[in-house]
């Protein structure tokens, strides 16, 4: 991991580590006086994500009823790759970048482009369908707590894989944004809520699908460009929800949709453009469970704009909820990475 953080930082002086949120420059070895603390990006966009995570989980309640999930899917999707496409075509119309990344995309191995395209309809497609599904069946709190569990299942799965090391730190600061996420929707997790069993089994299916996608998608991420992995992944998923999504007749429910409607799904497809770069950026500079402990941003994201925009209560519980949720990304993101390094072309 630390040998992957400091060739970027070569050719970026932006990110100079991979160690804490705020770093001197000298700890990269570019000692200056007076110089100012510099962000490590890759943990500022996994807690972007997981912002918008927030975001765009309070907006698919609003849209559920009208749209339904493999529609919504393949909208959200359709309109974030549509945000990324002109970043990505800029890139080879850039001469001094061109001949570069038509030089990466020509060295992927088929079977790479295999397995992207499959993490990509995992990450982009099942993930989001299995999700709506259950929005369906179960209150934004009961998903969003569920959905918690990702950096849970992510740490387990990578620790079981080899991949990560599992230290006490690290498996504490997970265990405490869980419970800052259980605290903050206590009130409302105690509520009476219809729906049946499949509507949990849904949303834990797809944050086991995303710590499954999480893990895998590393290798590719350090050989490839991260814009043009998200795009292609964006794609692939979009060709595959546009063919399932035809058994709801997506043509004519699009058509359909209400002027309050496409906003929302506007505002969720844009953002998840943005997310999705992000998250892929995270993931190819830091430890996947360093990365997706930052989703126990989403349920205190949703509370505040609740009581911010919507005049909801905030319950009291809900400022300890943040402290917890706040100490367990900082135990979580205070050691370094520990991904194992592993030879070129190795899985």
């Amino acid at each position: 991991m630390a040998g992957a953080v400091s060739n970027w930082s070569k050719a970026s002086p932006t990110l100079v580590s991979a160690k804490t949120w705020w770093e001197k420059p000298g700890n990269s070895g570019c000692e200056q006086p007076g110089a100012f603390l510099k962000p490590n990006l890759a943990l500022l966009a996994a807690a972007a994500t997981g912002v918008q995570v927030g975001v765009a989980i309070v907006a698919s309640r609003f849209v559920v009823a009208e749209v339904p999930p493999l529609t919504l899917a393949l909208l959200r999707y359709a309109i974030g790759l549509a945000c990324l496409l002109p970043f990505l075509l800029k890139t080879f119309r850039a001469p001094a970048l061109g001949g570069r990344a038509l030089a990466a995309i020509k060295t992927v191995a088929p079977p790479d482009w295999l397995a992207m395209a499959a993490l990509g309809t995992g990450q982009f497609a099942v993930l989001i369908v299995l999700l709506n599904y259950g929005l369906q069946h179960i209150g934004a709190a009961q998903a969003a707590l569920i959905f918690s569990l990702f950096p849970l299942l992510t740490l387990l799965l990578s620790g079981a894989l080899g991949r990560e090391h599992i230290s006490a730190a690290l498996l504490a600061g997970v265990m405490l944004s869980i419970a800052g996420v259980a605290l903050s929707l206590w009130p409302k997790l105690l509520a009476p809520h219809p729906g049946h069993w499949w509507g949990e089994a849904a949303v834990l299916a797809s944050a086991c699908v995303g710590a499954l996608c999480s893990v895998l998608y590393r290798p590719y991420l350090r050989r490839y460009p991260t814009l043009a992995v998200s795009s292609f992944a964006m794609l692939v998923s979009v060709l595959f929800l546009g063919l399932l999504a035809l058994q709801e007749n997506w043509p004519v429910r699009v058509l359909a949709l209400s002027l309050q409607a496409w906003a929302v799904v506007g505002l969720i497809g844009v953002s998840s453009g943005i997310g999705y770069f992000w998250w892929l950026y995270a993931l190819k500079h830091e430890s996947p469970t360093r990365v997706t402990v930052f989703l126990a941003l989403n349920p205190a994201t949703a509370a505040l704009l609740g009581w911010a925009l919507l005049g909801e209560a905030l319950d009291p519980t809900a400022l300890a909820a943040l402290g917890l949720i706040a100490a367990g990304l900082w135990l979580a993101t205070r050691t370094s990475g520990s991904w194992p390094e592993k030879k070129s072309g190795q899985p």
